[in-house]
């Protein structure tokens, strides 16, 4: 990622939510008890409500908090890119494989629970969505001026499916995960022009 790491230890808050994020992925948002959270950080669960008021919370500050680090991160790339299209499309590809093998709880919390949220978390977390989806298709069809706007919006939506398998997918060690992520990605770019990957 073109950020800078964070060196600093994570708050309470942060290890909360990382082990909710893990538990409710585990066994299902319905399946993990306040207590249970509580306990795999070393508080009482009656403790956790000094820092949300509820699972609802916790489940809501995950799901809305990945997408707007997604989105935050890829307007970072944007400018960092300096208008370099090529560029640009490989540091969101990079940044968006960091995601997926650093963040699989996340990944798998979305695909089950994301019907769970209120309706005004679960359409921040749309609109988050459809904004960062539309940075790739902006670049994507500028490096591939021939493939529609159908076609490009196509290719960015199954690469993420792509990227987000990672929780499903069989153990290769992270570096080679994430070079076969990267070069399927580019290939399936290059796919729209006919050529091969990158």
């Amino acid at each position: 990622m073109t950020t800078t790491a964070r060196t600093d230890a994570p708050t309470r808050r942060e290890q909360i939510l990382k082990e909710a994020a893990r538990l409710f992925a585990e066994r299902g948002f319905h399946g993990v008890g306040v207590d249970e959270i509580g306990a795999a950080v070393g508080i009482s669960g009656p403790g956790l409500y000094r820092h949300f008021p509820g699972k609802d919370a916790m489940l809501a500050e995950l799901l809305v908090g990945i997408s707007e680090r997604l989105l935050d991160g890829g307007l970072l790339r944007v400018g960092d890119a300096a208008g370099d299209p090529r560029a640009l499309l490989g540091a969101l590809i990079d940044g968006h494989i960091d995601f997926a093998l650093d963040d699989r709880p996340l990944i798998t919390l979305h695909d089950r629970e994301l019907d769970r949220l209120k309706d005004e978390d679960r359409k921040r977390v749309r609109q988050l969505q459809r904004q960062y989806v539309e940075l790739w298709v902006t670049v994507v069809r500028e490096l591939y001026p021939v493939a529609s706007e159908g076609e490009a919006r196509t290719a960015v939506h199954a690469v993420f499916g792509l990227l987000n398998s990672t929780p499903h997918l069989a153990a290769l060690g992270r570096d080679a995960m994430e070079e076969l992520l990267r070069r399927l990605a580019h290939g399936a770019f290059g796919a729209l022009a006919g050529e091969p990957g990158e």
